[in-house]
């Protein structure tokens, strides 16, 4: 992934990052707190944790978190969101190199980054930040590419019109991969629905947030938005669309 520059690619797309890209369910945050006894007691290392999106879900639960984020614009963006928090700390680190203390968090949670990490390396850390018995919890929000005609013509919008779509598309985990990369440690996984209903405007940010979007000046970015607005057109109901995600959550301890 390295070719990919994972630590770069969003870097001139921060301001829609933050305005347009989905949080997560506090169903999720509910699921973990019942099925695995995570409680907002110890503190919570949010890795590759971006412009602070997912850390807002365990802030918003009480929970202490410390987020680790490579990117210096969207670590800018999370301190701008967050800093005022006294539960929250942000450093600069990656997943392979925290910063943090040995056996000093109690949760690591990864959203929407883990498919950009050397996860070999990344295990490896894992198992030195985390106290005995800490667990380790990798998300994404999974767009749907089927189901409505909204979902398969944005789909086939970006396969024509993306920069690099077909190389980073939907590389995210599935159980068998994950099942994989905790070994026994694995505890099992969580899938829960969820979306958002977008304005064009919105509809738009959230396209120009997607690393693989040409951004202006590109010969592909006025032909995109344009076949964007017709999909819109097509599709909308009272003026918005609906942008659905499945929510999967992989639990499991990294021994």
């Amino acid at each position: 992934m390295s070719d990919l520059k994972p630590t770069e690619r969003f870097s001139d797309r921060v301001a829609d990052y933050v305005r347009y890209r989905p949080d997560y369910p506090v169903a999720m945050l509910e699921w973990l707190q019942r099925e695995y006894g995570v409680n907002p007691h110890g503190w919570v290392a949010d890795i590759g944790a971006g412009t602070g999106i997912s850390s807002k879900l365990f802030l918003d639960g009480g929970y202490r978190v410390i987020a680790v984020e490579p990117n210096e614009p969207m670590r800018h963006a999370a301190e701008q969101w967050l800093g005022d928090n006294p539960h929250f700390r942000l450093i600069d680190g990656r997943a392979t190199a925290t910063g943090l203390d040995d056996a000093s968090v109690d949760l690591v949670v990864v959203a929407q980054a883990f498919h950009w990490f050397d996860q070999d390396a990344a295990r490896r850390e894992f198992q030195r930040i985390l106290a005995p018995n800490g667990l380790v919890a990798v998300v994404w929000n999974s767009r749907r590419l089927v189901g409505t005609p909204f979902l398969e013509g944005y789909e086939a919008l970006l396969k024509t019109y993306g920069t690099d779509y077909t190389s980073v598309a939907e590389r995210y985990g599935d159980e068998t991969s994950m099942r994989a990369w905790f070994g026994p440690g694995y505890l099992g996984m969580g899938r829960f629905d969820h979306g958002q209903w977008l304005d064009f405007d919105a509809l738009r940010g959230r396209l120009m947030s997607s690393s693989y979007a040409p951004r202006e000046g590109h010969p592909s970015h006025e032909p995109m938005l344009r076949a964007l607005q017709e999909l819109f057109d097509r599709c909308q109901v009272n003026g918005r669309v609906s942008f659905d995600y499945d929510t999967v959550i992989y639990v499991g301890k990294v021994p």
